[in-house]
């Protein structure tokens, strides 16, 4: 049996699509721990109740962040945002999950997302959870990875494309808890 693991999701929401879709992800992830070798427990916190700081007590860490307008932080990350650099994170396992408008902002589709990544890079953190950019209508993104192919973390747009988030999120999860599976066998 494999030493039991702790999951932990940070969001934040303004207007409770993160923290719905971090709802569900919590409820997947637990009913594919429950029915898998690994073993643990997934908790949710809203950052604007939770210091960041309490992230680096899990193994693995999800942080939820919503772009807004023309590329903006959701205002509870934006509030924290300096927080982040102080996070000490090194050889944690890290996913994100980000929400966002590709049709009305289809110049800055998951840009906070892209920008988190970019400062949990520095914090010699493992980063999974990369996601495929198919089936996505944007212009620009600083949410994908150098080559465009993928997302630096699930991307969600329930404003557009709302019936497909419980199945992206399904998969998504799989593959986090696969991921987990795998940086545990080496």
């Amino acid at each position: 049996m494999t030493k039991p693991i702790s999951i932990g999701i940070f969001y934040g929401s303004t207007t409770c699509y993160t923290e719905m879709a971090s709802e569900k992800i919590q409820q997947q992830l637990q009913a594919l721990l429950l029915q898998g070798d690994v073993v643990g427990q997934v908790e949710l916190f809203d950052i604007k109740d939770t210091a960041l700081a309490k992230s680096q007590n899990y193994d693995v860490i999800l942080y939820g962040i919503s772009t807004w307008d023309f590329g903006e932080l959701q205002e509870d990350w934006e509030s924290t945002w300096d927080d982040i650099a102080t996070l000490e994170l090194s050889g944690k396992v890290v996913g994100l999950f980000g929400l966002g408008d590709q049709l009305g902002y289809a110049d800055w589709f998951q840009d906070a997302l892209g920008m988190l990544h970019d400062e949990l890079i520095l914090l010699d953190c493992d980063l999974i959870g990369y996601w495929p950019n198919e089936g996505y209508e944007f212009v620009a993104s600083k949410g994908l990875t150098p080559d465009e192919q993928f997302f630096v973390g699930l991307s969600l747009d329930d404003e557009n494309q709302y019936e497909l988030s419980d199945t992206r999120i399904k998969l998504w999860c799989k593959q986090v808890i696969d991921q987990i599976h795998e940086l545990n066998a080496a």
